[in-house]
């Protein structure tokens, strides 16, 4: 199941960036628009327009750059690793 709906989304590359992209941008609007903050407790949190959406996109980006440099450096190994 998990398989097909790879290939599925594979197929449509271009949507799926479409769909993220669009997401993206309405959790940034409703960050803007919806959050009060009168409650803020940072400078960053009052001052700057959808500070949690920007800050937690940016933590995902380094965390999935991080994770693939770390798998290539030495964790990923070939697949007959243990056959030999």
């Amino acid at each position: 199941m998990i398989i097909q709906l790879i290939d599925y989304l594979k197929e449509r590359l271009q949507m799926l960036k479409v769909l993220s992209a669009i997401a993206i941008a309405v959790m940034l609007v409703w960050t803007i628009v919806g959050v009060d903050t009168s409650h803020a407790h940072t400078w960053m949190e009052i001052n700057v327009p959808g500070f949690w959406a920007i800050f937690s996109l940016l933590a995902c980006l380094v965390l999935i750059f991080f994770a693939k440099w770390f798998g290539n450096s030495g964790i990923m190994t070939r697949e007959d690793y243990y056959d030999d």
